[in-house]
Formats: structure tokens, C-alpha cells, sequence
């Protein structure tokens, strides 16, 4: 397998992962939140919440190197 074909398949398991990440953060759900319905605060992310940020910026990150490797392969 050439390395150029590697460096694809990584780029598409970051971003694949990257994107459910994304998606599993729940923050304000909805619209409602968006027009002024939504009166909670949050200050702190804790335990599973903070570990799903960490690892989609992990991921992106990822992508960023694997990207940048794959335009001088």
C-alpha cells in the first residue's frame, strides 16, 4: 500500500472521528437556546464532556499534520 493512499485513509479516520465528536457535544440544544430561551451557565466541562473535547481537538490536529505531510509526499 503507497503511502500516499495511508496518509488518505487518515485523513479520513480524523475527520470521520473528528465529525461524531463534534456531533456527541451537547451544548444548548437547539434553536430555543439561540433566541434567549436557554438561561443555564456553563463554567466548567467535567469528566466525559471534557475528554470528548480533548480528543476532537486531538483529532483535528491530527488531520492538520497528516495534511500537511500528504502536500509534500
Amino acid at each position: 500500500m503507497p503511502l500516499s493512499e495511508i496518509l488518505l485513509l487518515g485523513q479520513v479516520f480524523c475527520l470521520t472521528m473528528s465529525t461524531i465528536l463534534i456531533l456527541m457535544q451537547n451544548r444548548g440544544a437547539g434553536l430555543s437556546s439561540t433566541f434567549g430561551g436557554g438561561d443555564q451557565v456553563y463554567l466548567t466541562r467535567r469528566g466525559i464532556e471534557k475528554s470528548v473535547v480533548n480528543l476532537s481537538v486531538l483529532f483535528i490536529a491530527l488531520f492538520v499534520i497528516i495534511r500537511v505531510i500528504a502536500l509534500y509526499v
